[in-house]
């Protein structure tokens, strides 16, 4: 199967309902008579243009969940079709080429490389992705950080930003090749309270401009701010909510 790109028209067709269905995930680590079910036939759908959550205490297989929908990591058995195409098709480098397309990844820990500016770690982002011709890399770099209201410090390197200010900076370059799927890793887990709600607010902006927006967090209060969401525990989904938003996998219909 060949990987889709960002200007694949599914991604961004107001007609999507459902951007991923993932069907009866398991994920069993170990071996020789030892092992670890970290989740247990997990189904649901992430509805496209939403702001959707996947929710739990640390230990509950939130970000095994996360890496499986990305294809970063592989189920033991299930299944996941992403704007209809199943990821688990994909050789290692189609998965590599679809996700530095169609997803850009914001880490809790920013990830940012400490000797490059801001506007470098973005730029870097664009090189990787080659979806922007080099001429225009600088450009593209710049209105990404304004995007996130960091054009003014652009050429600060991580060290000299705040803890919100960097992860401004790693959502920028998440953005920075025009995904149309944003995934976050716990994106407000090493922030404060205040600055953490300023981020999740950014991220609700997004979904406003017809991004999705998948995230994971312990965090009930932000959870609750989602537009969909699943509450996993021990590997198995054990609620949802806003009532009827968490729309059940099309397989489970």
């Amino acid at each position: 199967m060949v990987s889709q790109t960002i200007s694949d028209p599914v991604y961004r067709d107001a007609r999507l309902e459902t951007l991923v269905d993932a069907h009866a995930l398991t994920k069993i680590i170990g071996g020789s008579g030892t092992t670890t079910t970290i989740l247990d036939g997990v189904t649901f759908a992430v509805p496209t243009r939403s702001l959707f959550a996947i929710n739990g205490p640390s230990g509950s297989g939130k970000s095994t969940l996360l890496n499986i929908l990305t294809g970063i990591d592989r189920p033991t058995s299930g299944r996941v079709v992403f704007a209809g195409h199943e990821i688990g098709d994909m050789s290692e480098n189609q998965l590599a080429r679809w996700r530095g397309r169609n997803v850009g990844i914001v880490f809790q820990f920013f990830q940012l490389l400490p000797t490059l500016t801001a506007m470098e770690n973005v730029e870097l982002a664009l090189e990787l992705g080659g979806a922007i011709p080099r001429g225009h890399r600088r450009e593209r770099g710049l209105a990404s950080l304004e995007e996130v209201g960091m054009a003014d410090l652009a050429n600060r390197l991580p060290s000299q930003l705040s803890g919100g200010q960097q992860q401004r900076v790693a959502i920028a370059r998440a953005l920075a090749n025009d995904p149309p799927v944003l995934i976050a890793d716990e994106p407000t887990g090493n922030l404060d309270s205040k600055t953490a709600h300023q981020i999740f607010d950014l991220l609700q902006e997004l979904t406003a401009r017809g991004k999705s927006v998948l995230y994971v967090t312990h965090d009930r209060e932000l959870a609750a701010r989602a537009t969909a969401r699943i509450d996993l525990l021990d590997g198995h989904i054990v609620g949802g909510a806003p009532a009827g938003q968490a729309a059940p996998s099309a397989e489970a219909r």
